[in-house]
């Protein structure tokens, strides 16, 4: 059995005990026990990294959580029942070397009276914090582009896509190992997927985490790996994947299809599948956020003595009032005929700007006709040429 204490019973607190009960219990018992009152004390010395290591755990959410459901093995690799060991797993082996972080500096410094009350006491060693590298990881994201039409885009449109992506293995079930094969704990790292390196530096002993070198971090060995995935786990796959596009999508929109791509490693999470768009041009009709706009050509009779037209929408044809007298580059607005926001904020406008025709081939007739036209209409409906004119002369 092992003789290291339970974190609660170290400071004295329940398992129920909020943070404030928990900073409260290690503020007495750090003061009790610390070295610089404590000096040439053992067993003080013993019993402040003691108090320090468990509240280390107890103060860090993440880590308390991990204590509670898998005692000391769950934040503590290189626990063995038994003891502390040589090194006092997650302490620099007596330099109390402290790298910060936990919040340790705030409470020694209510203590002591600011930061330097005990220069010796610099900080701890890495060795606590759980760092599992065959724990799940989450699978990479898969990126693919889908080209749409105009309408397409602007209507919204279920489409499928084939892609390959990362899935578990069917012939191992994700293990990575041969069925009816031997998977053993890897005996080098004794199933932690890493392994301590120690070195002595002028800031003292300093213990590092490496990947091991014998099982690559998976913390097992297998005596005969996959034929199909080769010990990976995870094989290729082709999928047809439906997609459903939301109306208002435009260049440059990413659709996440979230846990569609590669599978994650040893129970992890699928990654992304991110559909980046494309929208093809429309002959007619330009986009600018959600409002569309095209030029309509009308003939000079129309523009001058005012007309119904045809005009076309995303959605057909409609007519639309000319009024008389209407100039060349006059843009008319038809109200919410745009595009749908992706968003659901409602949709954009129509605009469509008038051009107007100028006859090129006149007959005889015809040019005759104009020269009269001209001299009946008079200057007062050639305004903005008398005053385009007026503007340089000033000028």
């Amino acid at each position: 059995m092992s003789d290291k204490r339970d974190y609660y019973d170290v400071l004295g607190v329940s398992k129920t005990a909020d943070k404030n009960e928990i900073k409260k219990a290690y503020r007495k018992l750090a003061l009790k026990y610390h070295p610089d009152k404590n000096p040439d004390d053992k067993e003080a010395e013993d019993k402040f990294k003691e108090v320090n290591e468990a509240y280390e755990v107890l103060s860090d959410e993440d880590k308390r959580k991990r204590y509670d459901q898998f005692g000391f093995a769950g934040v503590d690799p290189n626990y063995q029942p038994g003891g502390y060991g040589d090194g006092f797993s997650g302490f620099g082996g007596g330099s109390y070397s402290y790298g910060g972080g936990s919040g340790f500096e705030d409470i020694f410094s209510d203590l002591f009276g600011g930061g330097g009350g005990f220069s010796g006491f610099s900080g701890f060693g890495g060795g606590s914090s759980y760092d599992s590298y065959h724990g799940p990881v989450q699978g990479s994201d898969l990126k693919v582009r889908l080209t749409l039409t105009f309408k397409e885009a602007c209507f919204g449109v279920e489409k499928k896509i084939k892609i390959k992506r990362m899935e578990e293995c069917e012939h191992c079930h994700g293990t990575g190992a041969e069925p009816g094969s031997k998977v053993e704990t890897c005996s080098t790292c004794g199933g932690h997927g890493t392994v301590n390196v120690e070195q002595n530096t002028p800031f003292g002993r300093i213990r590092q985490q490496s990947v091991c070198p014998d099982c690559h971090g998976t913390g097992e060995h297998i005596d005969e790996v996959c034929s199909v995935c080769h010990g990976q786990g995870l094989a290729q796959k082709e999928r047809t994947i439906k997609i459903k596009v939301p109306a208002g999508v435009n260049n440059d929109s990413i659709l996440p299809l979230r846990g569609q791509g590669n599978a994650g490693e040893n129970g992890g999470p699928a990654g992304d599948l991110l559909i980046y768009i494309r929208v093809q041009e429309d002959p007619i009709f330009k986009r600018e956020g959600d409002d569309v706009s095209y030029t309509l050509p009308i003939s000079f009779e129309q523009a001058a003595l005012g007309a119904s037209v045809v005009a076309p929408t995303l959605k057909g044809k409609v007519k639309m009032k000319i009024p008389a007298g209407t100039q060349n580059g006059k843009i008319f607005k038809l109200k919410g005929k745009g595009v749908e926001n992706v968003n659901g904020k409602g949709k954009g406008d129509l605009l469509v700007t008038i051009r107007v025709e100028v006859p090129k081939d006149l007959s005889s007739k015809a040019k005759e006709l104009i020269e009269e036209l001209g001299k009946e209409l008079g200057p007062e409906n050639h305004a903005e040429n008398e005053k385009f004119w007026e503007q340089v002369q000033k000028a």
